[in-house]
């Protein structure tokens, strides 16, 4: 029964949302296929994400860039930290080699842990790296970027050009200095495309155009006034807090919020591979709030700005409420034609043929 380990870093939901469909595909070719996953992502998400089966170490394979909500990362507190794990880099080395002695895999799945690529490549196990981005290229491309420690970057380059293939699932930093990197097709779980139903399950009128309004894991953005609004739409958000002070906000699930994506009219969110990957692959329009200074924005938002209607609000015009305008352009462009999850069963066939001899 051969054994896939999985390494997530646990920053938002986006690394998830780029491994589970991989993994969900994977299971259907391969029944007999083990699956761990390794990361401090929350269990439920997890479970609701992933196909059932899997085993799940709720433990850190790297550090995780701290946020002050979903826009703004705290770059000097995260290089301390990035910094103080390569100080201590012999300790974690020790405590991943237990696990992978523990229960040895057959092939690791990084997104985008380094260390777990760096120990596989020590301990001959098959490895692979999965991600639209990787930690090296976000540092040294921040605000902090001139700062970066030699010893972490080159740690960092090391480890990831050490993988058999570095799959970028598109749309990618280019990421060009990687001697192993392979571009493959967007990465999305495809639903079917359900206005009318979505309507129905929500109890709202037949001509409300529901708005899905979310921002990731990484914390909320709180909209002032929705006066503005287009007349008959509806925002849904899974947060509670902003439904019960919004009467415009449907509260949904955390559970609905995919199939919400699937069949909504427009979707307000931040710069996200998950969210603008999804929304490409169903013909959604996209208002997003600009990120400034995350060194993937500009790739994820060229992107998304040739495959569906979109557009920018800056953070202030969010806080105030200026949304109506905007949101009434998306809508009246409608829905484009969806883009085809290529990359699903390209990194699906890459995977089976490091686990072909397992």
């Amino acid at each position: 029964m051969p054994h896939l380990f999985i390494a997530l870093t646990a920053h938002g939901y986006g690394h998830l949302a780029q491994c589970a469909p991989v993994v969900a595909a994977l299971q259907r070719r391969r029944p007999d296929l083990r699956v761990t996953l390794q990361g401090t992502i929350d269990p439920a998400f997890a479970r609701s994400r992933m196909p059932a089966g899997f085993r799940h170490l709720s433990v850190a394979a790297d550090c995780v860039l701290p946020m002050d909500g979903p826009l703004q990362a705290r770059w000097h507190e995260g290089l301390a930290l990035y910094t103080a794990f390569e100080a201590d880099y012999d300790r974690h080395w020790a405590a991943q080699r237990a696990r992978f002695e523990q229960d040895r895999p057959d092939l690791v799945l990084a997104n985008i842990p380094w260390l777990p690529l760096d120990l596989a490549r020590a301990m001959d196990i098959p490895a692979l790296a999965l991600c639209s981005l990787n930690w090296y290229d976000i540092l040294a491309q921040s605000p902090v970027g001139a700062a970066l420690p030699a010893a972490v970057a080159e740690r960092m380059r090391a480890a990831y050009a050490s993988a058999a293939t570095f799959l970028r699932p598109s749309p990618s930093m280019p990421m060009a200095w990687l001697p192993n990197g392979q571009d493959i097709g967007p990465i999305a779980v495809r639903r079917r495309r359900d206005p009318a139903g979505l309507r129905t399950r929500l109890g709202l009128d037949p001509d409300e155009q529901p708005v899905l309004m979310q921002f990731g894991g990484a914390g909320r953005l709180t909209p002032g006034s929705l006066d503005e609004l287009p007349p008959r739409v509806r925002l849904l958000s899974p947060d509670t807090g902003l439904a019960a002070r919004h009467p415009r906000i449907r509260l949904i699930d955390a559970a609905e919020v995919p199939d919400a994506l699937a069949s909504c009219a427009a979707i307000i969110t931040k710069p996200g591979y998950g969210t603008f990957a999804e929304a490409a692959c169903h013909g959604v329009p996209v208002l997003y709030v600009p990120r400034g200074d995350w060194p993937e924005e500009p790739w994820l938002v060229d992107w998304l700005s040739t495959r569906v209607p979109s557009a920018a609000l800056s953070a202030a015009e969010f806080a105030a409420g200026a949304i109506g305008e905007r949101l009434a352009e998306l809508l009246a462009a409608g829905p484009a034609a969806p883009l085809a999850a290529t990359g699903v069963d390209e990194a699906m066939e890459r995977i089976e043929v490091l686990l072909a001899s397992c």
